[in-house]
């Protein structure tokens, strides 16, 4: 019996779906992509994803048109994201065409779970490298298992595109200024997870990172870019413990044809007090909106709204991004990927 799915009921989680997508590196190259509909992997007890985090993942969406086509979102860039990874960890490289050929391929097969237009909700697909070597030294695996399944999942905003308060603690580092943080590796959320639970209790939605060496510039939004709006201008940090977003890279574009200055820099804590608007961007909402900042540490706040309402630039922004995504705005960019 054919599965019902109450798409507008969806959650940010995971669903079990049809198939998902393997392939092996064995002895210096990768095999053929491998069908699977079990939600498991047999894995070796000493495998160096499993001791030394020697593993790398990918997010990304699909979204259904108004004219039924199934548009992914610049997954080529997810590739050579992934490839950046697997360097930074010494991993093998994934191709660019064997990535897309599987993220096509887990697609299609799993048509039937990509929510239908209109409803807010999309497919999202999460490719992910593992490494398999069986060793119990601390060195690079000389196996891998590259992995693609998916799952539908509901908007990020249940309640709607509002801004959130967000918080700074001084305390918490995400990652170091020449180690993983400008990979997507998983270390980088681990390290995450204790400041987010403090935040999560406090009453925030994440925690605002601030450069862990010197504590005195912005870095990243939670697992999240950051990104603020004054004087016509979008200004983003640049830092090398952060990871380069896909959808950062696609707002900067938007938000320069759009007719704003960019700007990607250094950005100094005592920068917030000068900004109209602020939020955090990634490929899970988009733009969150940032209602404001408490600096926990110095018992201090940064107010960008106070209506509930997201600023608008940022409104601007994520209606037009979405646009794109979803098919209802034209694609100059060559950003989306229609399947055949």
């Amino acid at each position: 019996m054919e599965q019902r799915i109450n798409w507008s009921d969806l959650s940010f989680g995971y669903m079990k779906t049809d198939y998902n997508i393997r392939c092996y590196h064995r002895n210096g190259s990768w095999g053929e992509l491998e069908l699977s509909s079990s939600e498991s992997i047999n894995i070796h007890i000493s495998s160096t994803c499993l001791h030394y985090g020697q593993e790398a993942f990918e997010g990304l969406k699909a979204f259904r048109g108004k004219d039924d086509r199934i548009r992914i979102f610049r997954p080529i860039e997810n590739a050579r994201r992934m490839q950046s990874s697997a360097r930074g960890v010494m991993m093998a490289e994934l191709p660019e065409e064997k990535f897309m050929e599987a993220v096509e391929k887990v697609v299609k097969l799993n048509e039937r779970f990509i929510p239908p237009y209109g409803s807010g909700a999309s497919l999202y697909i999460r490719p992910l490298l593992l490494g398999l070597g069986a060793l119990i030294g601390v060195k690079p695996a000389d196996e891998f298992v590259f992995l693609v399944f998916v799952t539908p999942v509901g908007p990020y905003f249940k309640t709607g595109f509002k801004p959130a308060p967000v918080c700074i603690m001084h305390g918490f580092d995400r990652a170091a200024p020449l180690g993983t943080g400008s990979i997507k590796v998983g270390g980088n959320y681990a390290a995450s997870l204790v400041a987010g639970a403090k935040a999560h209790d406090a009453g925030y939605v994440s925690v605002l990172y601030l450069d862990p060496k010197e504590k005195l510039y912005i870095d990243e939004c939670g697992p999240a870019n950051f990104f603020g709006i004054r004087d016509n201008t979008y200004i983003t940090p640049s830092s090398s413990s952060i990871l380069p977003s896909i959808t950062n890279d696609s707002l900067i574009r938007l938000a320069g044809d759009m007719g704003l200055k960019v700007e990607r820099r250094p950005i100094p804590l005592t920068e917030l007090s000068s900004f109209e608007e602020a939020a955090g961007c990634g490929t899970a909402a988009v733009i969150s909106p940032i209602s404001r900042i408490d600096d926990l540490d110095e018992n201090r706040s940064y107010v960008y709204s106070s209506d509930g309402h997201p600023g608008p630039v940022c409104e601007k922004l994520y209606r037009k991004l979405l646009s794109i995504q979803t098919g209802d705005a034209e694609d100059p960019y060559g950003w989306v990927h229609i399947l055949p």
